[in-house]
């Protein structure tokens, strides 16, 4: 398979809202006795670190956020709701703790292996979401920390076909309970595999019913 060349350390040692948009349309590649996948990227989220009450590194590093706080151009990957993995490339200079999220991409190379992953899915639905494109690239906790700038690495991010300026959109990040109104999420307009928005909804309690007798 011809690769095209891996993206410098530098393109990611950039402000994090600089990183974001030119993700788009770059190539994610990883390497498993499985099987290779490749996704373009067609929809990313930015987080700023402990400017951003929106991310994860906001409230200080922990064991679980350490790999934010990095060199740039590593990969964080977190385990969310009790069942999913989610992809981040950390940006910006070393502890900065920037990183964008990767929600979206079309695979356009292993799709066979992508589907034994998923195999329920369409062809626009393999990649469409942040836990459907770690799943079809297999992508988990093992990943965690993996330099996507390692020439041997089995995880890479490769220069693509850059995203027309003129279809590229921002709006509020989704599902996110703090900086709502920050636009930092950037998708290739028209793109079928990019996700359907969902703001946050607050989880509700259940009221208690008081039952005669009770204490």
């Amino acid at each position: 398979m011809n690769e095209q060349p891996l993206l410098p350390r530098d393109f990611f040692d950039r402000p994090v809202d600089e990183v974001a948009p030119a993700l788009l349309g770059q190539v994610l590649r990883h390497r498993t006795p499985d099987g290779e996948v490749a996704a373009r990227l067609t929809e990313v989220e930015a987080y700023a670190g402990p400017l951003d009450p929106a991310s994860h590194a906001y409230r200080g590093r922990t064991p679980r956020n350490a790999v934010m706080f990095g060199p740039p151009g590593h990969a964080y990957v977190y385990f969310t709701y009790g069942m999913h993995f989610c992809m981040n490339l950390v940006c910006g200079p070393d502890g900065t703790s920037m990183a964008v999220l990767l929600r979206a991409g079309e695979i356009i190379a292993g799709e066979d292996v992508a589907r034994e992953r998923r195999p329920r899915s369409s062809v626009r639905d393999l990649g469409r979401g942040p836990a459907r494109l770690c799943q079809a690239l297999g992508i988990a906790r093992e990943q965690n920390g993996l330099d996507v700038c390692a020439p041997d690495g089995p995880l890479t991010v490769h220069a693509g076909e850059p995203a027309d300026p003129a279809l590229i959109r921002t709006g509020p990040r989704t599902g996110v309970n703090g900086a709502k109104e920050v636009p930092w999420r950037f998708w290739i307009d028209g793109d079928p595999s990019v996700s359907p928005y969902r703001p946050h909804v607050p989880r509700q309690r259940k009221k208690s019913v008081p039952t005669r007798g009770g204490r």
